[in-house]
């Protein structure tokens, strides 16, 4: 087995992030964020997010979240969350 540390509450967290094209406002865009990350908080994701609204051009619209454990060698699990935030 690798050598990952597997810390409680960590989740292999993914996030689509829909957002507005700055020159086209009415077009949205979609962005792949992924880490490991603290559910239910999700104090990662709620970094960048605010880095987003902060520094990039593309006004959020929508983020949708799924969570799941850290996968282990031999197994393979479903997301069991998945909320939207925004």
């Amino acid at each position: 087995m690798g050598h990952a540390v597997i810390i409680k509450d960590y989740r292999l967290t993914t996030a689509e992030i829909l957002y507005r094209l700055p020159d086209h406002p009415e077009i949205l865009q979609s962005y792949i964020w992924q880490a490991m990350d603290i559910a239910p908080d999700y104090p990662e994701l709620r970094k960048f997010l605010s880095f987003w609204d902060r520094e990039l051009e593309g006004k959020l619209h929508s983020v949708r979240v799924t969570a799941n454990p850290v996968v282990r060698t031999g197994r393979v699990r479903h997301a069991n969350v998945m909320q939207t935030m925004h």
